[in-house]
């Protein structure tokens, strides 16, 4: 980004809090605009093209998604729906007029949406998180949309800006898909069905997905002043529908074209289901999970599943359609002929691809009034019945494979070796002063964050002992670091660590 670049007005840092009637997209000069260059821009998102998606970036091969292309296909998706909603014959028009929704702010919260995942995609957030929790003592963990949030505002820089990107506050709020902590008072929450992200366990509630650590909340509270508590803006629900829009198809797209979907056994279970679905309503779960299940089993634990956690959209018949749609053009259509490279596969990869994209991101419609398991919009139910089970096909056949299983065990004992590691050499009296100066900073940064929380004490987060401050602020410096390292840059730090000087000049300068 240019250094003459012009900085945010502070009406322009609170747009969130004021109504913008206007869905045209905003002109090239915008302080919107600004934003979406200085996130397009910055290291961090280069970064995501050697980060993980579902496929390993070492192995995956120059076709395959990582999350860099991921997040430019999320904003095109993104785009493209917020910009339909300027159509007055949208059914999302007349609430893209009451609230609000700028293309160019959904651009940036999708382009800036997985800026925060760490080496390893969601196998490094969860083994960050356990490492984060139970080794380091922070009571708030790893969480990738949380530690976006602390990308935004507080760990990436720009001019004359003393940290963070200085976003307007609109962009900040739009890419909060969970807005709040892990802190939540559970006796604020429904009685009824929770926000997606958290889940009711024993009698209390567990917060899964939040977009804010406890050092970054207040700044979360005044992007979203004016938001009800709880809910997206509705240009984060626009990205959030494309983010899922994407990873749905794409995912489809790259186990395909690696040859790693088997036809037969993707099949059977889709045959199984739509020939016997009676009969598999009537097995217990005990025989809907034994190994002896028989096929269209796990089609059928996901139909229940639906019901369980989103009664409000789910339907049997709405399920048994989308079933249907997904084998004829899935499963007796694109795989029926295996990938070879041929442009005619190519093509017909592209056709399949379209064809979807064009299909799911014209099928948003506004969500039902008081349904906290939505954003403002959301995808009809034929549309939305359509994505899981196309997230179920990537999820069912890929993820849960033995030999992925093996490779991410050893995928986690590379983040543990980095974390434990890098905490022993910065608690090291005798070594310290050597520690990388990236990572000496983030502690600094952090440790300053839990300062500043104790001084100023805010509502509803923990407040740290005088003499918890710099152990936090080690703890939440040395995730800051593991978590912005590249596949192959953990990999060569977990090596280093370890005392293998393989690797040793993959670590990179920027370290």
């Amino acid at each position: 980004m240019t250094e003459s670049s012009p900085q945010p007005t502070e009406r322009a840092r609170r747009a969130v809090a004021e109504p913008r009637a206007s869905v045209e997209v905003t002109g090239e000069h915008s302080q919107f605009r600004l934003d979406l260059e200085r996130i397009r821009f910055s290291p961090y998102f280069s970064r995501l093209s050697a980060v993980t998606q579902v496929i390993a970036q070492p192995g995956a091969g120059p076709l395959i998604h990582n999350r860099l292309t991921h997040s430019i296909k999320v904003t095109a998706v993104a785009r493209a729906i917020a910009v339909g909603f300027a159509d007055a014959s949208s059914p999302a028009h007349a609430l893209a007029v009451e609230h609000g929704c700028d293309a160019v702010v959904v651009q940036a919260a999708a382009s800036a949406h997985d800026l925060g995942h760490p080496p390893f995609g969601h196998l490094g957030e969860r083994v960050l998180d356990r490492l984060a929790r139970e080794t380091l003592g922070l009571a708030d963990g790893f969480e990738g949309n949380a530690q976006t949030y602390r990308i935004l505002a507080t760990l990436d820089v720009t001019e004359n800006a003393p940290h963070g990107l200085n976003l307007t506050a609109a962009v900040r709020a739009a890419t909060a898909k969970y807005p709040w902590t892990r802190f939540v008072d559970a006796r604020s929450l429904p009685a009824g069905p929770l926000p997606r992200g958290m889940r009711r366990v024993g009698g209390g509630v567990e917060i899964a997905k939040f977009s804010a650590y406890d050092l970054d909340a207040v700044d979360l509270e005044a992007a979203r002043r004016g938001l009800p508590p709880l809910t997206q803006s509705l240009e984060c629900s626009v990205m959030d529908i494309a983010d899922d829009i994407a990873y749905s198809i794409h995912d489809v797209d790259d186990f395909y074209r690696a040859g790693l979907l088997s036809q037969g056994a993707v099949a059977r279970e889709f045959r199984g289901f739509i020939e016997d679905a009676a009969g598999l309503r009537a097995l217990d779960e005990a025989a809907l999970g034994a190994r002896s299940a028989p096929p269209g089993a796990a089609l059928e634990a996901l139909r229940r599943k639906l019901h369980r956690s989103d009664a409000w959209v789910a339907s049997d018949d709405a399920f048994a359609d989308a079933v249907d749609v997904v084998a004829d053009d899935l499963v007796d259509g694109l795989l029926a002929s295996p990938f070879d490279g041929s442009i005619a596969a190519e093509r017909a990869l592209s056709s399949f691809t379209n064809r979807w994209i064009a299909h799911l991101q014209t099928s948003v419609v506004p969500a039902p009034e008081g349904v906290v398991r939505s954003g403002l919009v959301t995808l009809d139910r034929g549309a939305w019945h359509e994505v899981e089970i196309l997230k179920f096909v990537h999820r069912h056949f890929i993820l849960d494979r033995a030999d992925i299983a093996m490779y991410q065990r050893g995928l986690s004992r590379v983040l543990t070796r980095a974390v434990k590691g890098l905490t022993a050499w910065i608690t090291d009296d005798v070594d310290r002063h050597r520690v990388p100066h990236r990572l000496r900073e983030l502690v600094d940064l952090a440790t300053e964050g839990y300062a500043r929380l104790r001084a100023t004490r805010p509502d509803g987060l923990p407040v740290p002992e005088a003499s918890e401050v710099h152990r936090l602020g080690i703890g939440r410096g040395v995730i800051d670091y593991v978590a912005s390292l590249s596949d192959d840059q953990a990999l060569a730090v977990s090596e280093a660590i370890d005392g293998r000087p393989d690797r040793l000049w993959d670590i990179g300068q920027n370290l």
